[in-house]
């Protein structure tokens, strides 16, 4: 009986479109299908996915205009506001044409930043789950942030940048995902608009209890509704989960990567939104080539400010240098990089996916946090998990070398890399039958079921 109320419930999910939170969505999806729910994708027109990539899913297109926007860094927030402006009338009247044809929906399972899908769940009197995809530390940091107003830290000065943030130890001020940024003013009614949470059913979490559970009990006693920390979804479903990639990944890395010797590779990349300027891509190159360490790097199109990536270098002896050594794509099968032999250590932004993706194949990290949580997350690889090292201030050369010998051949890089490995071990057991992530995603099947 109870599994004859699975196959005939719809869920619909409603990702935020922008790579980092589609990821985690399509791997929930996989998961919930697994279990013998139908799954309906309400997706924005932007960044739409091909549904030829995901035959078991549905999907319904949300109509909108964001003519005037383009994705990047410097203009997220504003998208991210616009987006939601612009996605509650449509959102409703295509739930309410399925609510007329008869398909049931179960409940609709939204990305955090897509707030205004609970105002449009709530109308329609369908339950509201919202899927967290950063960490469970982001999202108590946020809920910080009046407490840290009202005692008049904001805004915030550069002179307590490395105090340490009250109530929120070990992250100090310049942490914070506020700090230093442009359009600060945007990004604080987005965190409040996304920390009120008053109306959901219950929060999902890409994490799990060996990397957060303090601050996972701290948010259970504090919202006093159903929490379910999951993570790392990737962990279940690599076997089964449709292309999600936004952008063509090139596939030639891997067989450049088999013919390394094992953990002598540092894979190098900044995300899907992130950018840097010419002079920074070419202080990064000699440092890499001057650490005499192969590397793959992912040079995004569109990453560097102002300039093709192809044509960026322009010494004769920095080109030879690199074809000697490294192997430069313009976008790469993420997952598969990470957990080939060949990698020895991974130079990130430190965005949550990919730290919990480096953290799932014991590869240690060097940290070059951009913006947003990638600060917050940089802190707990390197302060408080003890996986990576930081690196910090204008990027230099000589700097880049050194951090990347210390990481790729030094004995202090030999530990770390030992205690990625002991985290991996971690991760795996909570995945596994009676693990607590296991045991989560078995509570939130339950807990679907009885909506």
């Amino acid at each position: 009986m109870e599994m004859e109320k699975q196959k005939s419930s719809r869920i619909v999910l409603v990702p935020c479109p922008f790579q980092g939170h589609i990821n985690p969505m399509f791997e929930l999806a996989s998961l919930l299908y697994s279990k013998g729910f139908s799954i309906t994708f309400a997706h924005s027109q932007f960044n739409f996915p091909n549904p030829s990539n995901h035959p078991c899913f549905s999907f319904l297109p949300i109509p909108h205009d964001l003519s005037q926007f383009q994705a990047s860094s410097s203009n997220f927030i504003a998208l991210l506001l616009a987006l939601n402006d612009n996605i509650a009338m449509p959102l409703r009247e295509i739930l309410v044409h399925q609510q007329q044809q008869n398909d049931e929906i179960l409940c609709i399972i939204y990305d955090s930043i897509m707030y205004k899908v609970a105002e449009v769940a709530n109308n329609l009197k369908l339950p509201s789950i919202i899927l967290e995809t950063s960490s469970a530390s982001l999202f108590w940091t946020y809920a910080a942030f009046n407490r840290l107003e009202s005692e008049g830290y904001f805004p915030l000065k550069d002179s307590i940048a490395e105090d340490f943030v009250p109530g929120l130890d070990p992250l100090r001020f310049k942490d914070l995902p506020i700090f230093n940024f442009p359009n600060v003013d945007d990004l604080l009614h987005l965190i409040k608009t996304t920390s009120d949470i008053r109306t959901s059913s219950a929060i999902i979490w890409n994490t799990t209890e060996c990397l957060e559970q303090p601050i996972l009990e701290k948010l259970k006693q504090h919202y006093q509704i159903p929490c379910f920390p999951v993570g790392p979804m990737h962990k279940y479903i690599k076997n089964i989960i449709s292309p999600t990639s936004l952008t063509t990944e090139d596939r030639n890395c891997i067989m450049w990567l088999d013919k390394q010797v094992a953990k002598s590779v540092l894979y190098v990349s900044i995300g899907s939104l992130a950018s840097i300027t010419e002079r920074e891509v070419t202080e990064i190159a000699w440092g890499l080539v001057n650490s005499n360490q192969h590397f793959l790097w992912v040079i995004r199109s569109g990453s560097i400010t102002g300039r093709e990536s192809k044509s960026v270098f322009h010494e004769k002896s920095l080109k030879e240098a690199i074809e000697k050594r490294g192997y430069i794509v313009e976008w790469a099968p993420q997952k598969e990089v990470l957990g080939h032999f060949a990698i020895g250590g991974f130079w990130s932004h430190c965005g949550w996916n990919s730290t919990l993706e480096s953290i799932c194949e014991g590869v240690p990290l060097i940290c070059r946090p951009c913006f947003g949580d990638q600060k917050m997350n940089s802190r707990y690889v390197s302060y408080v998990w003890k996986v990576g090292i930081v690196l910090e201030n204008e990027l230099e050369r000589g700097e880049i070398e050194r951090v990347v010998r210390k990481l790729m051949v030094s004995e202090e890089g030999q530990e770390i890399r030992q205690r990625a490995m002991d985290l991996k071990l971690e991760i795996e057991k909570s995945v596994a039958e009676n693990g607590s992530s296991y045991k989560c995603l078995d509570d939130l099947v339950k807990f679907l079921l009885s909506l």
